[in-house]
This record gives structure tokens, sequence and C-alpha cells, in this order.
């Protein structure tokens, strides 16, 4: 399959299971001449192949629809993740919803309350709330994207980058999932894994 029909596959995939409502939530791909991204005001459910946009290595637009208003939060995290060749990004409820919650860790944002949010997401880094298209978020993303693959941008939503689309769209489904819980345990004391039990699930595969 090739890129452009990888991502919109992904795309309805992610519309399919309402994570991304409206027309929010953006996806992009690394290739060989650019980038490949969903367009400003495009329904993740919607999209063709032939939509898609098409930003070369210097980030211009040079094919298919205008890219999404977010493009460049995408290309700052590319800038700093040389080994990311995807990042959705969504506003699904779940996620959206404890991204504005007060206190939460700005190093860990998500608990570790499952063995799958540890293994396919990782640590999540909070990014501060600034709004929509200020050229201030960008820099913010791409400080903490030098240290956090997945990222929770406050009041606003998840955003992760992966060597592959389909690990990204994972993590990020990972998240909402996580999301969930902690809204579902609501303050109650929940038992989280330990240090140790992190620390294993994190140690690379033995061969």
């Amino acid at each position: 399959m090739n890129d452009r029909d990888l991502l919109v596959e992904i795309a309805r995939s992610l519309a399919a299971h309402s994570l991304s409502p409206g027309t929010s939530g953006n996806i992009s791909i690394r290739t060989g001449n650019g980038w490949l991204m969903t367009p400003t005001n495009a329904r993740l459910g919607a999209l063709t192949p032939e939509r898609l946009s098409l930003l070369d290595t210097d980030g211009n637009h040079v094919a298919g629809d205008t890219p999404t208003k977010e493009a460049p939060l995408h290309l700052a995290v590319y800038e700093e993740r040389p080994d990311a060749a995807a990042i959705v990004h969504l506003h699904s409820t779940h996620a959206v919803a404890v991204a504005c919650l007060e206190d939460l860790d700005p190093d860990d944002a998500l608990p570790p309350l499952t063995p799958y949010v540890v293994m396919r997401v990782g640590r999540v880094a909070l990014v501060p709330y600034m709004p929509p298209g200020d050229a201030r978020l960008v820099e913010l993303v791409r400080e903490r994207a030098r240290t956090h693959g997945a990222l929770l941008l406050a009041n606003h939503g998840p955003l992760v980058a992966a060597p592959t689309l389909e690990a990204a769209a994972a993590a990020a489904e990972e998240m909402e999932e996580t999301a969930k819980l902690v809204l579902l345990l609501d303050g109650k004391r929940a038992r989280r894994l330990t240090v140790e039990e992190v620390a294993e699930l994190r140690q690379p595969p033995t061969s």
C-alpha cells in the first residue's frame, strides 16, 4: 500500500472510532521528498488520496489541498525527532478532557495504569496551553519533542510521533483509552504500575 492510501485508511479508522470529531485532528507521513499531510478543515473519515497535501523538504506546499493549519507543529516535531516517520494529532474526547485537568505531571501526564500505555506510548509530556496557530506553541512543542515522542497539549489534545503511521495511530488510541481510565477512576485510589514494573516493560526484548 502506498503512503497516500495508508494515510487515508488510518484516518478513516480513527474517525470510525470517534477519535476525530468534526473536522478536528490531523495526520502526516514523512516521504522521500517531503511530507504528506491531511488538509485543513478536512474530515478524517471523508479523505481521498488525491486531496492530501504535499509539502517539500523545506515545508512549502507544492500539491494537493491546503495543508492543516497545524502543519508547523508537525514540522517542528520532525525536525527534533529524525526517527519519526509519522505523526497523529487528535482532539479525542477523553484525552482532551484529561488535558484540561490541573496538576498533571509535566513529564508523565498519563499515569502508568496498564502495561499497554507503557509499551505503546511511553512517557507523555504536557505542553503548556497556547492558542492554536500561536508561534509560541510551535516552540513549546519543539522543546518537549526533544525528549518525548508523545505529547499532550493542554486544553487541546494528544500528538504522537512514531517510526510508522500504524505505531503512531496505535499510541494515540492507547492514550485515549488511558485517558478514559483516568476519568473513570475520578480520584479513586488506583493501583499504578510500580517503578520496577515499568522498568521491566521498557527493557528491550531479548533475542
